[in-house]
C-alpha cells in the first residue's frame, strides 16, 4: 500500500496554481485590456474589490435579501457597485437612473418585472461573481484554442489599428462582460482617446427617458430578452471577433492594399451575382458572410439612439456588443470579422418604425471551434461622399475596404502558389465554380486540370462560401447604390467568393441590376474588365459627362434607349 503525503501534494498544487498567476501577470494581452475592465489585479489574482462581492451575493440571492426589486432600486444598486470601483457617478448620462427606472418600473408589466428581479437579476449576479474565475480561465486556454502548428494568441486584449489579429472568446465570458455593461461597472475615463465605442449601457436607458420613442423601448427590449434567455440556459461555445489588414506596406505573408493597376489588370473571372428583391441579409439560410454597413467605431450607435442596419444587426445578436469592448476604430485598409454570435430575438421595421417581435430560435450548426456558422464581416463606407464617391482615389478606397472585408488570406494565397506552381493563369480557372476555359493560352489537359481541382478542394475546408449583401453605404451614409453594388460584385470576386447574394431591399435604382448582371456575366468579363468600365463612367460622372446612374450608362436600352454596348462587346 503507497502513503499519500497529502501535505506534500498540496505544496504542489500551490506551486502549480502560484506559477500560473505569475505567468498570467506577466501576459501583455491582460495587460493591454486591464485598465478597461472593472475586475482588479494584485499578487497575480484577477478579483472584485470585497465591497463588490458582497453587493453581487446580495443580488445572487433574491429581492426577498438585496430588496432590489424596481428599476429605480437596481439603479441605486449599481451605483453603490460603482462606487466601491471608485467609478465616478459624473460619468453616466445625466439621466440613465431615470431610463432605468421608467424601462422596470413603467414599460415592463407587473408580470415581466417580477420574472425579471426574481430570476434574472440573481442570475446575473452570481454569474457577475464569476466574471474573475472566468477571465483566469480564458487567458489559461487563450493560447490553446486555434491548433494550426505555430502558437496564435487568442486571448482577450486591446485590438488596436493596424494591428491584425483574432479574440476568441466563450459565450459564458460574453454574457458576463454585457452583465457589466448592464450594469455599467466598465471604466470610460480613457475610451474616446483611445478610438473606442462606449460600451456601458447608461446612454442607451437615458435616450428612453430623454426622447422617449418606441424603437428605443424595443431595442432596450432585444438586450433584456438576451439576458432573460442567458440567465435560464447559458448559451455553449465561442465567438471570434478578428481585425483583418490589408498593410499599406508589403509584407511577404499578406496580400498587402492594391493600387488602381492590381485592379484594371486582374484576370481573375466574376462571381455569380443572385439579386433578391425581397428579404433581409440576417434572414438567408446559407452561411454566407452576412455584411454589416458599419461605422467606422464598430456598433456604431448600438448604445445610444442609432436604429438603422448596424444598430439593428447588434439588437438582435448582442453578443456583437462585446466587440466594442476591445476594437478601436477602424481605419481604410481594415475590416472587422466576427463569427459565432446567436440571433435572439425577431422585429418588424426599420429605424423610427423598428419593433421588437419577440424569441428567435436560431438554428445554425457550429463548425470546428464550437462558433454558430453566422459570418458577419463590418466594413465602414465613406459617409457623405457626395460627388467625391465617383473620383478614381474614392472608388479605389471603397474596393479595397471591401475587398480587405471578404478576402479570406490563407484560401487566396493558397489559390495563387497552385497557379504558379504549374505555371498557370488565373485567365484559365473560374475559383468559384472550378471549371476552367479554353483561352489564347491554349486548353490544359484532363490530368492537370483534375489536380488542380484535388488540391483547390483540399485547400478548401468550408470556405468556400458566398456574400450576402446589399445597399451598403447608401441610405443614410449618402452612397450611389448602383456604384456600391458594382464594388461589391468586383471586391467578392477578386476574392475568389463563389457568389454575391444582393438584396436590394426594393430599391428602384436597382430594379434592372439583375438584367445587368446577367448580362455582364454572359460576356465572361474579368475583374479588370468590369472595373476599367467603372472607372470609364465614374470620370465621365465627376466631369459632368453623365449624370444617369452605372446601369442606364452600360445598358441603355434596357430603359429604353439605343444600346451602348452589343452582345459582343467587351472593354
Amino acid at each position: 500500500m503507497v502513503a499519500v503525503d497529502l501535505k506534500s501534494i498540496r505544496s504542489l498544487l500551490v506551486k502549480r496554481r502560484n506559477k500560473k498567476k505569475r505567468k498570467m501577470e506577466k501576459r501583455e494581452d491582460l495587460r493591454s485590456i486591464l485598465p478597461y475592465l472593472p475586475v482588479v489585479m494584485r499578487s497575480s489574482t484577477l478579483f472584485w474589490p470585497s465591497q463588490v462581492v458582497e453587493a453581487l451575493k446580495e443580488l445572487a440571492r433574491g429581492p426577498l435579501h438585496s430588496h432590489v426589486d424596481s428599476g429605480h432600486i437596481l439603479f441605486t444598486a449599481i451605483e453603490d457597485i460603482r462606487n466601491s470601483l471608485s467609478l465616478s457617478s459624473n460619468s453616466l448620462a445625466p439621466s440613465t437612473s431615470l431610463g432605468y427606472s421608467l424601462f422596470f418600473d413603467e414599460l415592463m408589466t407587473r408580470e415581466e418585472s417580477r420574472k425579471w428581479f426574481e430570476e434574472v437579476v440573481p442570475a446575473l449576479g452570481s454569474l457577475l461573481l464569476r466574471l474573475p474565475s472566468l477571465l483566469e480561465a480564458h487567458y489559461e486556454n487563450a493560447d490553446k484554442v486555434l491548433n494550426v502548428g505555430a502558437m496564435i494568441g487568442t486571448g482577450l486584449r486591446m485590438l488596436d489599428s493596424q494591428e491584425a489579429g483574432i479574440v476568441i472568446l466563450s459565450r459564458e465570458l460574453i454574457a458576463a462582460l454585457l452583465g457589466c455593461s448592464l450594469f455599467c461597472l466598465f471604466p470610460d475615463h480613457d475610451r474616446y482617446m483611445k478610438q473606442l465605442q462606449i460600451i456601458n449601457f447608461d446612454q442607451l436607458f437615458a435616450s428612453l427617458y430623454e426622447d422617449y420613442s418606441q424603437k428605443q423601448e424595443s431595442k432596450i427590449r432585444c438586450i433584456i430578452h438576451y439576458f432573460q434567455r442567458i440567465s435560464s440556459d447559458m448559451p455553449k461555445g465561442v465567438v471570434s471577433f478578428e481585425r483583418k489588414v490589408l498593410p499599406f506596406e508589403g509584407d511577404a505573408d499578406l496580400i498587402s492594399y492594391p493600387n488602381s493597376n492590381f485592379w484594371s489588370t486582374s484576370a481573375i473571372p466574376l462571381c455569380k451575382f443572385e439579386v433578391h428583391t425581397s428579404g433581409l441579409i440576417e434572414d438567408q439560410s446559407g452561411e454566407a458572410v452576412e455584411v454589416d454597413f458599419a461605422n467606422k467605431y464598430v456598433g456604431g450607435g448600438a448604445l445610444g439612439r442609432g436604429c438603422v442596419q448596424e444598430e439593428i444587426r447588434f439588437m438582435v445578436s448582442p453578443e456583437l456588443i462585446a466587440g466594442m469592448l476591445f476594437l478601436t476604430a477602424m481605419e481604410e485598409n481594415e475590416a472587422i470579422d466576427i463569427v459565432g454570435v446567436e440571433r435572439f430575438s425577431n422585429y418588424t421595421g426599420y429605424a423610427s418604425s423598428f419593433r421588437f417581435s419577440g424569441d428567435y430560435v436560431d438554428e445554425r450548426d457550429v463548425d470546428n471551434l464550437g462558433r454558430r456558422k453566422t459570418r458577419i464581416v463590418a466594413i465602414d463606407a465613406l459617409c457623405s461622399p457626395g460627388m467625391r464617391q465617383y473620383r478614381e482615389k474614392f472608388v479605389l478606397r471603397e474596393l479595397n475596404k471591401a475587398f480587405c472585408g471578404f478576402l479570406y488570406q490563407f484560401k487566396y494565397q493558397k489559390y495563387q502558389k497552385i497557379l504558379q506552381e504549374n505555371g498557370w493563369s488565373s485567365e484559365q480557372f473560374d475559383a468559384s465554380t472550378l471549371t476552367y476555359m479554353e483561352t489564347s493560352e491554349g486548353e490544359i489537359s484532363n490530368h492537370e486540370f483534375e489536380k488542380f481541382q484535388n488540391n483547390y478542394q483540399q485547400m478548401e475546408q468550408g470556405n468556400n462560401i458566398g456574400v450576402a449583401t446589399g445597399n451598403w453605404g447608401c441610405g443614410a451614409f449618402g452612397g450611389d447604390p448602383e456604384l456600391k453594388a458594382i464594388i461589391q460584385w468586383l471586391a467578392a470576386s477578386q476574392a475568389l467568393r463563389p457568389f454575391i447574394a444582393y438584396y436590394t431591399f426594393g430599391l428602384e435604382a436597382l430594379q434592372n441590376l439583375d438584367e445587368v448582371a446577367s448580362w455582364i456575366l454572359s460576356q465572361r468579363w474579368t475583374v479588370g474588365d468590369l472595373w476599367n468600365m467603372l472607372i470609364e463612367y465614374s470620370t465621365k460622372r465627376s466631369k459632368g459627362e453623365t449624370t444617369v446612374g452605372f446601369l442606364r450608362w452600360l445598358l441603355p436600352s434596357l430603359y429604353g434607349h439605343g444600346t451602348r454596348l452589343n452582345s459582343s462587346n467587351s472593354p
